[in-house]
């Protein structure tokens, strides 16, 4: 069950990592193009 869970944990962080322009913009209010620059993409 734990094995589960990390698992999980992994699959969440990795999908958050490959969609994290999107994410960022939407947590601050931002347009995707800013957090792009702002992250050196």
């Amino acid at each position: 069950m734990i094995f589960f869970i990390i698992l999980l944990v992994l699959a969440a962080g990795f999908v958050a990592y490959k969609m994290r322009v999107p994410l960022l913009a939407k947590i601050l209010g931002q347009p995707e193009s800013r957090v792009r620059r702002r992250l050196g993409k």
